[in-house]
């Protein structure tokens, strides 16, 4: 069974960096495309960023240029680190495998997540 377990979230001001990570067991990183996902209050969860088997990475466009996304083989760890937080960045983020049309492997299985506030 897969298990998906984030951390590292907070509160910070705008302008601000937060490193997510996200830690699995039931499924090799190495092998399937893994991403992130957030959803803010009173809005549908949305894809954030992505990292294929081959470590090609894309992004949501309201966040390119700011997160970068990256893996770590060894600990079955994926990553996402974020600067210039915005407001609008405010919601809890969640990670699991990603298609290359975005949706997630295992939509019936998520973690908790991890709160992100952006707020001054």
């Amino acid at each position: 069974q897969v298990q998906l377990v984030e951390s590292g979230g907070g509160f910070v001001q705008p302008g601000g960096s937060l490193e997510l990570s996200c830690a699995a067991s039931g499924v090799t990183f190495s092998t399937v495309p893994m991403g992130w996902y957030r959803q803010a209050p009173g809005k549908q969860r949305e894809f954030v960023a992505r990292i294929s088997r081959d470590l090609i990475k894309t992004y949501a466009d309201s966040v390119k240029g700011r997160f970068t996304i990256s893996r770590d083989g060894a600990k079955n760890t994926v990553y996402l680190h974020m600067n210039s937080l915005k407001p609008e960045d405010t919601a809890v983020y969640y990670c699991n495998a990603v298609f290359t049309d975005n949706s997630p492997y295992f939509p019936n299985n998520w973690g908790r997540g991890t709160q992100v506030k952006v707020s001054s």
